[in-house]
């Protein structure tokens, strides 16, 4: 019997892949414990109990950033952490400890070294986050999403995906998902979506476009996000959502897609084969654009910056691109050369080698 402690948390992006991981190993022949490791503040609180794990829990402590009264107490803080963790290493007999980043992880590497256990990281993105670098340099293995991610000794397992994902590809269910969503089985769908919280220019530009993608015979299902403030609607060739919770379904319906670059949505479009426009967040460290760079060189999606992503880029490249099935054909098994479907199972496997 193994019991694995599995670190995250805080996003969808650190939560789903550690769930997929979960259930993976229960999959495994013979006995096995999971208990997962997060914040009460995250969506761990609500997604693992949901999928029957149990949580425990840390305090939510973000790296300073400057010199200031949080600064000064945070080190007895991280200190209190670790050893919290390192209870939960002894009363339930961890094994092994896996981390996807995120605030629960640092502390739960800290006190896996303490403990004298294995632990094993794996990183989403192209660019590592910081509780992964600092981690990496003493982890007894190192997962990666993307081949360019910069973290030494990197093995290569692809992002762990959601059953629900697993579960489409290779599968004939485009007619079953376009019926699911009233659209029209005999049109070609575009998916829309910016991630959970949606993406601001996407939605102006699909919603100036929406005559002219109707026009061109091209049906849309758009997720806004839920602080869009767009109302829900669905008139003939378009469906507007504030929050998908089958996107696994929007997914399978989709013949191409427009989308921000986030790990998660990078690694199940490829691992479907589902060609994409990718504009990445333009905030921030540039990650999302990183994230895409494999499937883009491969000829399997595009890039096109916020800024330039406009309803004239919608008339003159994006329709002629979704409406051209030979090309979209063509960019579909190219996107699914750069996939992987078996990401779980190849994490498992690594971290079944550190024990």
């Amino acid at each position: 019997m193994t019991n694995y402690l599995l670190a995250g948390g805080g996003t969808a992006g650190h939560v789903n892949p550690l769930l997929a991981l979960a259930d993976q190993i229960m999959l495994q022949p013979g006995k096995h414990s999971v208990f997962a490791l997060g914040t009460v503040e995250g969506l761990e609180s609500r997604l693992v109990p949901e999928r029957g794990y149990q949580l425990l829990t840390v305090a939510r402590l973000p790296m300073p950033r400057k010199l200031n009264g949080y600064a000064l107490k945070f080190p007895s803080a991280f200190r209190k952490a670790v050893d919290q963790v390192k209870q939960y290493i002894r009363d339930n007999k961890i094994d092994v400890v896996v981390g996807f980043g995120g605030y629960a992880s640092a502390p739960a590497y800290r006190a896996a070294i303490a403990m004298g256990i294995p632990y094993v990281i794996h990183e989403a993105n192209a660019l590592p986050g910081y509780a992964n670098r600092v981690g990496a340099k003493r982890a007894s293995a190192i997962a990666i999403t993307f081949p360019n991610t910069k973290l030494a000794n990197g093995v290569l397992t692809g992002m762990p995906l959601r059953k629900e994902i697993v579960e489409i590809i290779g599968s004939d269910t485009k007619k079953v998902a376009t019926k699911f969503f009233n659209l029209d089985t005999k049109l070609t769908t575009l998916l829309v979506t910016g991630g959970s919280l949606g993406a601001k220019k996407i939605n102006e530009t699909i919603e100036a476009s929406r005559s002219v993608l109707d026009a061109a015979g091209i049906q849309v299902i758009h997720i806004v996000g839920d602080k869009s403030g767009l109302e829900p609607i669905h008139t003939g060739s378009y469906v507007r959502l504030s929050y998908c919770d089958r996107m696994d379904l929007a997914i399978a319906a989709a013949d191409f897609a427009v989308a921000r670059a986030g790990a998660a949505t990078v690694s199940e479009f490829t691992a479907v084969g589902l060609p994409a426009v990718f504009v990445p967040y333009p905030v921030g460290n540039g990650e999302q654009r990183l994230n895409a760079a494999q499937v883009v060189a491969a000829g399997g999606a595009l890039i096109v910056a916020d800024a330039n992503f406009t309803p004239e880029y919608v008339r003159s490249e994006l329709i002629p691109l979704v409406s051209n099935s030979k090309l979209r054909t063509a960019m579909k098994e190219k996107a699914l050369a750069t996939g992987f479907g078996d990401g779980a199972q190849r994490l498992l496997k690594l971290v079944n080698g550190v024990l």
